[in-house]
């Protein structure tokens, strides 16, 4: 039975399952150096400010974004492998940020990540079978680990004869494979996957991404997923995070998030990805962004989106909008978000604002 906490509505108490993963107020900075002239100036980088979201058990939330918005930098944060700055990271309700580093070795078999280059992520000096094995000699996991190994490679869709052969004998899809293999070696509840398929060939991505699903239906696993592709988290995520120079622009349901896009720069996103359907991809209409991201060092007052934004106004630049719901069914962090009109309780689809 899964951990439940109390919660009082008016005069009923519920109880509610406790997420998987908590995460609330996380920050980040990193401190720079400016030279100026014979002076160096201390600066800080805003990677992660104020990010919250929650992973129930068995389920995957996509966390997605442009390079430089912070997703790794908070998939790092959540692991321990970064330490934050600020906020909370709670697994089963249980505080990571600032738990003795004994307690939290033994915790980590609870939770690991699956790195974004298979190239990088294994030992070229180690056989295949020892990486996977890794962990289970770390931990000191009782039991045929030779056997244990031969299972995970089978799970993975790869053969047990490839335990013996080197990373550099593999294709990339394979040695993510391995990866992800390695990552179940401990039987984990949660996986960061970490961009795990932007490094491979578009025909390789769908094996994979296929694999990662599957897996989350047979073992019960929890996912955060990382990506900058919002189409390359469709199938697999049950809630979607769009974060943009370190904060969340828009979080809900899957579903929503992709046919009722709320924020400016959730519908630039989207209509970025291409379109199997040629028809619709000619009569779809493109929102281009202008100018660059600006520097996390000095992020633009108010909301952070609107030097890009064809929607600021006066008061964006005064305010920061906060992350709530706006008509919109779900939480948005825009003072002027796209509204979604209902009609006998079905949603008109979404349409690009003129304004």
């Amino acid at each position: 039975m899964s951990a439940a906490t109390e919660m009082r509505i008016g005069d009923v108490t519920t109880t509610a399952p406790v997420p998987m993963l908590d995460v609330q107020d996380l920050v980040k900075t990193f401190p720079v150096r400016e030279h100026r002239g014979f002076r160096s100036v201390q600066r800080y980088v805003q990677a992660v400010s104020g990010v919250s979201f929650a992973v129930p058990p068995g389920t995957a939330l996509g966390l997605v974004g442009e390079s430089g918005s912070g997703k790794s930098t908070v998939g790092r944060c959540v692991l321990q492998l970064l330490a934050p700055t600020g906020g909370s990271v709670r697994f089963e309700g249980r505080e990571l940020i600032g738990m003795p580093r004994k307690e939290l070795r033994k915790l980590r078999r609870e939770f690991q990540m699956v790195f974004q280059d298979p190239y990088a992520s294994l030992d070229p000096r180690m056989t295949v079978g020892a990486a996977i094995a890794e962990p289970l000699q770390i931990h000191k996991v009782p039991g045929d680990h030779e056997a244990r190994v031969e299972e995970l490679l089978d799970l993975v869709g790869l053969s047990p004869d490839h335990a013996r052969r080197f990373p550099h004998e593999f294709s990339g899809g394979q040695r993510q494979r391995v990866g992800i293999a390695r990552a179940l070696a401990l039987n984990p509840k949660l996986l960061v996957l970490d961009e795990p398929v932007s490094a491979l060939d578009v025909s390789i991505q769908a094996g994979v991404m296929n694999l990662l699903e599957d897996l989350q239906g047979e073992l019960g696993l929890s996912y955060l997923f990382i990506a900058h592709d919002l189409a390359v988290v469709r199938h697999v995520s049950d809630s979607v995070a769009v974060m943009y120079l370190g904060k969340i622009m828009e979080i809900g349901p899957a579903d929503q998030i992709y046919t009722k896009p709320a924020h400016p720069y959730t519908q630039a996103l989207l209509s970025a990805a291409p379109s199997p359907d040629p028809v619709s991809e000619r009569e779809r209409r493109r929102v281009v962004l202008q100018g660059e991201v600006p520097s996390p060092i000095n992020p633009p007052s108010g909301c952070r989106f609107r030097t890009r934004c064809p929607k600021a106004e006066g008061k964006c630049a005064e305010e920061e909008p906060l992350l709530i719901e706006r008509g919109t069914s779900h939480p948005v962090a825009c003072h002027f978000p796209e509204t979604i009109f209902v009609d006998q309780g079905a949603p008109v689809s979404f349409q690009p604002s003129d304004r």
